[in-house]
């Protein structure tokens, strides 16, 4: 399963990025191969609107069947989940460890938004 990591680096260990749309990079992990990727996210970053939506359409575009990061505003979890990508918060540390939490079971699955738009 491909999973995109939101990360302030530019590898596995970066730290994760708590915000998703903002994030300065993603990081998409095979799960069962271990390959990786690094994509640049500064047009969502510096965005003046949309930054969520348009992560979210970056993401999608990437492969990524879930996604990890500390925290999802309400648009991009609707464009999310609309189109079926699984979303898990609470991921602190570096993009390694926080890829062995999912591994393990020890993020929680997203229900809803965990933080209000435009979170600089």
């Amino acid at each position: 399963m491909k999973v995109a990591i939101t990360s302030q680096g530019k590898d596995m260990d970066g730290e994760v990025d708590p915000r998703f749309g903002r994030a300065r990079f993603f990081i998409v992990a095979d799960s069962e191969t271990d390959e990786v990727a690094v994509h640049d996210n500064t047009l969502s970053l510096n965005a003046s609107h949309g930054a969520g939506t348009q992560a979210a359409q970056a993401v999608v575009g990437l492969g990524a069947e879930a996604v990890v990061t500390g925290n999802i505003g309400p648009k991009a979890y609707a464009a999310l989940e609309a189109v079926g990508v699984k979303i898990y918060v609470g991921a602190s540390g570096s993009v390694a460890e926080a890829l062995q939490k999912f591994r393990d079971n020890q993020l929680r699955c997203a229900s809803e938004a965990t933080a209000e738009g435009h979170w600089t």
